[in-house]
C-alpha cells in the first residue's frame, strides 16, 4: 500500500474523483437556473399553460359531455349553438365530441412517436459518437440515406405497404418513428463528440468506469438541454406529419378519429359549413403553437450559453 501511495496514484484517484464531484454539483446547479431562466419567458408559460388546459380539457370532458365521438344524432348539417357547441356534420356527428377525441388521437400518436424517436436517436448517436469508427460510419451512413429522401415521402410509402393496417395510432406511430429519429441521433453524437473532450471522462476512465456508465452516468446528463428540446419540438413535427398524411388521406381512419382526418373531412365544405374545418384547424393549430412556445423556452433555458 505505501508503494502505491509513494507512486502518487492515490492523490491522482482522488484528484480525479473531485472532478466528477465537481461537475456533478455544476450540473445541479444548471438544473436550478435552467428551471428560473424558463419561469422567466412569459410565452413560454403561456404555451404551457394552454397545452395542459387541452390535456385536461380533452381527458375529464369526454366523461361530462352527453355524445360519444361515434354516436349519431338526428340534426344533420347543423351549426354551432346549445346542443352542439361545435355543430354536426352530414351524417350527424357532434363535432365537439369529435374534436375531443381528434386531439386524444393525435397526442397519443405524437407523444409516442417522441418517444420512441428519441430513445432510438438517443442510443444510435451515442453509440455512434462515443464508440466512433465502424459504429459511427455504418450508423451515419444509414442516417445520411434515409436523410435524403423527404420524410413525408417515406412515411406515405409505409403507410402505403402496411394498408388497412396504417389506420391503426400504434402503428402510424411506428411508421412516423421509423423517420423522425435522425436529426437528433446527429445532435446526439456531435454533442458527445464535444463533451468527451472534458477532463471529467478521463477522470471516469481513471476510476476504471465502464463505457456503458459514462454515457449513462456523465455524457447523456450532460447533453440532457438538447436531447429534451428536441423531444419537446418533437410533438410539434410529429402532429404536422401526421396530420398531412390523413389530409392525403392515409395514416387515421374512420372509425376512428384524428385533427388531421377532420381537417380532411371539412376542408370541402370550408365555405358552407366552416365550423367542419374549422374547429379542428383551431386546435391543431394551438396544439403546434403551444408545444414551440415550450420548445424555444426550453431551448433558451437549457442554452449554456445564457446568463443566470
Amino acid at each position: 500500500m505505501s508503494g502505491v501511495q509513494g507512486s502518487g496514484v492515490g492523490p491522482a484517484v482522488d484528484e480525479h474523483a473531485e472532478k466528477i464531484d465537481a461537475y456533478a454539483s455544476a450540473r445541479n446547479s444548471q438544473i436550478a437556473g435552467a428551471l428560473r431562466a424558463f419561469a422567466r419567458r412569459r410565452s413560454a408559460l403561456v404555451g404551457l399553460a394552454v397545452l395542459l388546459l387541452i390535456i385536461a380539457f380533452t381527458v375529464i370532458t369526454p366523461f361530462l359531455w352527453k355524445y360519444s365521438y361515434s354516436d349519431i344524432t338526428v340534426d344533420f348539417s347543423a351549426a354551432p349553438g346549445w346542443r352542439h357547441p361545435f355543430g354536426t356534420d352530414s351524417i350527424g356527428h357532434d363535432l365537439f365530441a369529435q374534436t375531443l377525441r381528434g386531439i386524444a388521437t393525435s397526442l397519443k400518436v405524437a407523444t409516442l412517436v417522441a418517444l420512441l424517436s428519441t430513445v432510438v436517436g438517443t442510443v444510435v448517436g451515442a453509440v455512434a459518437g462515443y464508440f466512433g469508427r465502424a459504429w459511427d460510419a455504418v450508423l451515419m451512413r444509414v442516417a445520411d440515406l434515409i436523410m435524403t429522401i423527404p420524410v413525408l415521402a417515406i412515411t406515405l410509402v409505409l403507410a402505403n405497404v402496411l394498408g388497412a393496417k396504417g389506420s391503426s395510432w400504434f402503428l402510424l406511430s411506428l411508421v412516423l418513428s421509423a423517420v423522425l429519429w435522425i436529426p437528433l441521433s446527429r445532435l446526439v453524437r456531435g454533442t458527445l463528440l464535444s463533451l468527451m473532450k472534458n477532463d471529467y471522462i478521463d477522470a471516469a476512465r481513471m476510476l476504471g468506469a465502464s463505457d456503458r456508465r459514462i454515457i449513462i452516468r456523465h455524457l447523456l446528463p450532460n447533453a440532457a438541454g438538447p436531447i429534451i428540446v428536441d423531444a419537446t419540438l418533437m410533438v410539434g413535427r410529429a402532429i404536422i406529419v401526421a396530420a398531412s398524411m390523413e389530409y392525403l388521406g392515409l395514416g387515421i381512419q374512420a372509425p376512428e378519429v384524428s385533427l388531421g382526418l377532420l381537417i380532411q373531412r371539412g376542408q370541402g365544405a370550408a365555405t358552407t359549413q366552416p365550423w367542419l374545418f374549422g374547429f379542428p384547424a383551431l386546435f391543431l393549430v394551438l396544439i403546434i403553437l403551444s408545444v414551440n412556445f415550450v420548445g424555444d423556452g426550453l431551448r433558451d433555458a437549457l442554452d449554456p450559453r445564457r446568463t443566470v
